[in-house]
This record gives structure tokens, C-alpha cells and sequence, in this order.
């Protein structure tokens, strides 16, 4: 009996097409719409949670409080401070670092990027510990003094002729020779910065204490709450003032998460209303079906067709037509999601997309009770139809 219902429907919007393709556009908009949000969403959030486990869960970060991030302007560590985090114990090292954007040239051409200092002792294995590798060359060591690591962006992009080891760029008037070129990352900031000596920018920015974060690494990561803890009171005591925050890479993570989460749940809501705007169509596509068939369900029910037989048949008709959208909404949400994708690339920032099987089983369930829900009203007017008014309307 049920394939019999399948049948009619099939049949019924076969016979109305310009309608029933006007009918799926909206649920086609609404479903790709979300499919397509969720999946960057989550890849998004799947991606950031993979650099954040580069970078290290087993570090705690220091820095003035209200620090966005390298870049940015921040005033209130010093080397004192550097100085009392070295004194607890639990840590394999403490990096003091500054983080600056500023001008770099190379033969004649400016460009404007981000520049860090990095003390010679903890260079490379404060980079391994990130997860970092080098593509070129080598990290710098003692007596580098005037050498260079940058990322792969800084080679590539950054001038009109590209760098290589060996090439000479210009920061505050000192020259740099590149000796290393890190492997892609997969956001701008990161490949497009370049790092120096902690003491050589210190010297060329003037700034001989000033410190814009310190990273500590922890030896055993079930130490981190009592690690973080004694930093804040140790700092504390020393200032003699709050101006300061200690956080670790999951506190920050989560922060973020809980960002992302309420961007999604905003930019979700926002997709539902175009499948709103489609349940209204299907409601209205149902209403004009059952106008147009009354005098046919007058003859089914003459014949022994029982009311909740009418109410079957057009309930599996606007599910059939949610499902049908539903499937076209799922393909083209898809295929947005990879495309965000490929431009997140030329955007600076590598967006690994994944495209999950439940998140489009769920668009198509969603959309198919969608179009069932639009249709309960007009099914259930059809149903009860009398056969005698049926058979009598024109």
C-alpha cells in the first residue's frame, strides 16, 4: 500500500513540474544553507584544535592582560617576570618572547609582516615542540646573530622576487640573511612571520626588558592547574599589581570553541528561515494540490478509500517533495563547504574540510520532516472532504 502512495505522489508532481521544482528551491536554499555552515563550522573548529595541538596542550602562556596576540600592542611584562617564572620548578624552559609588526624590505620593495625574537638557547626546540618543521635550511643557533627563519608565505608572496636561503632582507635598517624557511602552517600570521634573535630585536627595536609573552613549557601536563596557579600568585606578589594574564593553549581553545559554537548556532538560525520560507511553500504547493484533486478524493472515498488513506497519500507527497529537496541541498551544501575551502587557501588561512555522513544524513531527515510537517494541515483537510461536496466541487 505504501508503494501505491509513493506511486501517486510521484505521479501527482510529475503532472505539475514548473510548480514542484518552485516549491523545492526553498528547502534547496535552506538545506544547503546549513549543511554548508555547519561543515565549515566544524572544520573550522576541527582545524583550529589541530594547530592548538602543534602548538603544544602542555604550555602556559603569559602575557599583559588584554594581549589579542602577537602583533598587537602590549605593555606590563618584563624580565623580572621572565625571571620569577624561571624560578619555579616544573618547567623544561621558559621562552621570553617580543612580537612586533613591522616594515621589511628586499631590493628597493616594502612589505609589512609580523617579526618575532626568540631566545637562541630555546629557538629550535621551542619550534619542534610547536610541531614546526623546517622546509629549508636550518634553525638559528648561537652567533647568528643577524640570521633569519621565516615562513613559507615570507618566500613566496611577501615581494615580487621570491626569497631563498641565503637572500638578504632589510628590518629597522638591518640586513638578515634567511638560513631557514618553515614548512606551511596554514594561516597568514604564522607563514607570513619571521623570526629573529630575542637580543637582536631587543636591540634593533630598542625595547632591552620589555617582554610581550612568555611561553613555559611544562615537564608533566597533570602539573599544569598547580603550574599555572603558582605563576599567578608568584606574579603577583613580585608586580604588585594584576596587570597580567595566565592562561594554557586548552583555556584558550575552549574560549574560542565557545565563540565559534554561538557563531554557528547564530549562522544556523539565520539558514532556518530560508527553510521556513520553504515549508510555506510546500504548505501552499499541498493546499493548491488538494484543490485541484477534490474531485478525486471524492471518488477514492465513494470507492472505500478511508480518510486515513487521503491523509497518507498527501503526507507521503510533501515528504517526497522535503526529500527531494533535501537532496539537492545536501549536494550543493556540500559542494559550497569545499569551495569555502579552496578560497580559505588564497585567503591566508588552510581550511580543512570534511565532509561528515551524519551531519547529511541529518539534512535529509531534517528536510524530509520538513516537507511532512508542511503538509499535515492540507492532508488533513483533504481527508476530511465528504465524498458527496468532493464529487460536486468544479
Amino acid at each position: 500500500m505504501l508503494i501505491d502512495y509513493f506511486l501517486m505522489a510521484v505521479n501527482s508532481i510529475r503532472h505539475r513540474k514548473l510548480r514542484s521544482w518552485l516549491t523545492l528551491i526553498g528547502i534547496v536554499i535552506g538545506v544547503a544553507a546549513i549543511i554548508s555552515l555547519i561543515t565549515v563550522s566544524r572544520s573550522l573548529e576541527s582545524t583550529i584544535e589541530s594547530q592548538f595541538e602543534q602548538f603544544g596542550a602542555n604550555r602556559i602562556i603569559v602575557s599583559p592582560r588584554g594581549f589579542q596576540g602577537p602583533g598587537t600592542s602590549s605593555e606590563g611584562l618584563t624580565v623580572k617576570d621572565v625571571e620569577t617564572i624561571e624560578k619555579i620548578p616544573g618547567f623544561e624552559y621558559v621562552v621570553p618572547g617580543i612580537f612586533l609588526s613591522t616594515e621589511v624590505s628586499y631590493r628597493k620593495e616594502a612589505g609589512f609582516t609580523l617579526v618575532s625574537g626568540i631566545p637562541a638557547e630555546n629557538f629550535e626546540e621551542f619550534f619542534v615542540d610547536s610541531g614546526v618543521k623546517l622546509q629549508q635550511g636550518r634553525f638559528i643557533k648561537e652567533g647568528d646573530k643577524f640570521g633569519a627563519v621565516v615562513g613559507s608565505r615570507v618566500v613566496e608572496d611577501m615581494f615580487r622576487d621570491k626569497l631563498r636561503l641565503g637572500s638578504k632582507i632589510e628590518i629597522k635598517g638591518q640586513e638578515f640573511k634567511i638560513v631557514g624557511v618553515l614548512k606551511e602552517i596554514g594561516n597568514s600570521q604564522d607563514d607570513n612571520q619571521i623570526n629573529i634573535l630575542l637580543d637582536t630585536a631587543r636591540e634593533i627595536f630598542s625595547k632591552p626588558d620589555d617582554v610581550d609573552a612568555i611561553i613555559a613549557q611544562v615537564k608533566y601536563a597533570g602539573d599544569i592547574p598547580l603550574l599555572q596557579e603558582k605563576i599567578e600568585k608568584d606574579l603577583e606578589r613580585k608586580r604588585d599589581d594584576t596587570n597580567f594574564q595566565v592562561v594554557t593553549a586548552t583555556q584558550i581553545l575552549e574560549q574560542i570553541n565557545q565563540v565559534l559554537g554561538i557563531m554557528q548556532f547564530v549562522l544556523v538560525g539565520i539558514a532556518a528561515i530560508s527553510l521556513v520560507v520553504g515549508a510555506i511553500g510546500i504548505m501552499n504547493s499541498m493546499y493548491t494540490s488538494v484543490l485541484e484533486r477534490t474531485r478525486d478524493i471524492g471518488i477514492m472515498k465513494a470507492i472505500g478509500a478511508r480518510n486515513s488513506d487521503i491523509l497518507k497519500i498527501f503526507l507521503v507527497e510533501s515528504g517526497l517533495i522535503g526529500l527531494v529537496g533535501g537532496i539537492f541541498g545536501v549536494l550543493f551544501g556540500s559542494a559550497m563547504a569545499l569551495i569555502i575551502g579552496q578560497f580559505s587557501k588564497s585567503a591566508g588561512f588552510t581550511l580543512i574540510v570534511k565532509i561528515e555522513p551524519l551531519i547529511l544524513i541529518f539534512g535529509l531527515l531534517f528536510a524530509f520532516a520538513v516537507g511532512i510537517i508542511s503538509g499535515i494541515l492540507p492532508a488533513y483537510q483533504a481527508s476530511k472532504l465528504k465524498p458527496v461536496d468532493a464529487l460536486r466541487y468544479e
